[in-house]
């Protein structure tokens, strides 16, 4: 995958909003546009082994919808018949989205690992909010989105496109 198509992710323009315990998170439309239509890898950060988990059922959907998976765990050797990296810094090839499920008070060094490796987008799963560590992103000149669940705005992009 050329992750070069996602240099210029928008960051402006019309968003999205969603409701949540945190407020309105905004995304711009375009960025969701742009990472669902360019088929990106995905590192998940987080993936748990066990099916009834979100993080699982998210990468299971991911995958079936032809998605590029990494999973990220310390503690697996392998998650969905796929080898399991204990980190993104692990990781040997190109990573265009970091797909996070952990705490928000555990992001920071996800996301800093995230910009070493040359990511172009930064997700932070729903529940999960970290002011910090998505300003560092965007510094670095990635996308990101907080409080969406990647599954959910992937259905809600493919019904409208």
């Amino acid at each position: 995958m050329d992750v070069n198509k996602f240099h210029s992710l928008p960051q402006q323009g019309k968003g999205v909003n969603i409701f949540s315990q945190f407020g309105q998170i905004p995304v711009p439309v375009k960025t969701l546009q742009t990472v669902f239509a360019r088929r990106p890898t995905i590192a998940v950060v987080g993936l748990s082994p066990k099916r009834h988990r979100p993080s699982h059922q998210v990468a299971r959907y991911l995958l079936d919808a032809g998605y590029t998976l990494i999973p990220v765990n310390p503690g697996q050797d392998r998650i969905l018949d796929l080898p399991c990296y204990p980190n993104l810094l692990s990781i040997r090839e190109s990573v265009d989205v970091v797909d996070i499920f952990r705490r928000a008070d555990q992001v920071l060094p996800i996301v800093q690992d995230g910009v070493s490796i040359g990511a172009k987008v930064i997700w932070m799963q729903q529940g999960i909010v970290n002011e910090e560590a998505a300003e560092l992103a965007r510094q670095a000149g990635l996308a990101v989105v907080m409080d969406r669940c990647i599954k959910i705005e992937h259905g809600r992009f493919m019904a409208e496109h």
